[in-house]
Parts: C-alpha cells; sequence; structure tokens
C-alpha cells in the first residue's frame, strides 16, 4: 500500500500526455536523480551497513529504468536535454530535519513518498497513454516503483521505532499532498 496522503486523479494524464516528449524527458531526469540519491545515502551514510545493498541495488534498477527511458526518446525521435525540474522534491524535502538520525529518517520517508507518487502516476500513464507500447511500460514499472517505496520504509523502520516512522510519515506525507497541490502544472511526473 502507498504511504499518500492525496491521490491524483485521471485528469493530470490527459493534462501531461499532449506534452508527452517533454514529459518523458522528465521522467529520465527523475530516473537519474533517483539513482544518484541511492548512492548519495550509501556515500553519506557508510557507517550504516543495512543501508548499503538495498541502496546500491535500488540505485542500479534506477539506473535501468533511466536507460529504458532514453531508448524511449529516441524510438520517438526526442533527444535527452536539460529540463527545468519541477519544485516538488526540493520543496518536498525542506521540512527535512538537520540532525541525525532525523536527517536520515526524513530523507528515508521523502523518497518512499516520492517512489509512491511515481508508482501511482505510472499506473495513470498505464491507463491513458496514447499507445499500447507505452501503456505497457509504464505498467511494467508499476511493481519496481512499488517495491522501491516499500525499500525506503524498510529502512527507515530499522532506523527508528515504528511508531515513529509511522507518525513521521503521515506528517511527510500531508506535507507531500499540500506541495504536490502548490507545484505548477507543468508536463512533468512530480507536477
Amino acid at each position: 500500500m502507498l504511504s499518500l496522503a492525496t491521490s491524483t486523479g485521471p485528469e493530470w494524464a490527459n493534462r501531461v500526455l499532449p506534452d508527452l516528449g517533454e514529459l518523458l524527458v522528465d521522467h529520465a531526469h527523475c530516473e537519474k536523480k533517483a539513482a544518484g540519491m541511492a548512492v548519495n545515502l550509501v556515500f553519506r551514510y557508510a557507517q550504516h551497513a543495512y543501508l548499503m545493498e538495498p541502496l546500491s541495488r535500488l540505485a542500479r534498477e534506477e539506473l535501468v529504468h533511466f536507460e529504458q527511458v532514453l531508448g524511449l526518446l529516441d524510438l520517438r525521435g526526442e533527444r535527452f536535454r536539460p529540463l527545468r525540474p519541477s519544485p516538488y522534491a526540493g520543496r518536498l524535502r525542506r521540512v527535512c530535519r538537520a540532525h541525525e538520525p532525523a536527517r536520515l529518517l526524513d530523507t528515508l520517508l521523502c523518497c518512499a513518498l516520492i517512489e509512491a507518487r511515481s508508482c501511482e502516476r505510472f499506473g495513470l500513464l498505464a491507463d491513458h497513454a496514447p499507445d499500447a507500447a507505452l501503456a505497457a511500460f509504464y505498467g511494467g514499472l508499476l511493481a519496481s516503483e512499488a517495491r522501491h517505496h516499500g525499500v525506503y520504509l524498510r529502512l527507515a523502520r530499522q532506523l527508528a521505532a515504528e511508531g515513529e516512522v509511522a507518525a513521521r510519515l503521515g506528517e511527510l506525507a500531508e506535507h507531500e499532498g499540500r506541495v504536490l497541490a502548490e507545484t505548477p502544472p507543468l508536463p512533468r511526473m512530480h507536477a
């Protein structure tokens, strides 16, 4: 089960799909950033051995997804290029506490929420994609995004007690819903 406080309606897919090329470029950037975040956590928190293997595997899978989206861009005659990102992730992480271990806990939970939102939106894209190949691609990503969400939650539960994780996740999920509602309606995965 995803830990989101709000849900995205089908109007999101109807809004972003007309700019499919830009959405795919943004998706590629999201996969690259997700891999980078996992690797960054491996380096920053090397003292936490329980993080190493799951985050290393997750980073590799995110890079595979990045390559797959690059392939989709190529098939559609689009090119990967710099793109102004959605302010979503930056605004979401603004409420992360600065002291440890709370900072790590909040980071893991924010990553879980980002993965959950991606999973939800991939489902919408699978349902509303303009062609069967794109629908199958997004349908195929659902399980891995849900798994990534679960990985971050399991890691958070190894860091803190279940009650603390649940309470903080609820707070951050409410914040994530507000951030999403305030994000400009760009053709982005998290806008």
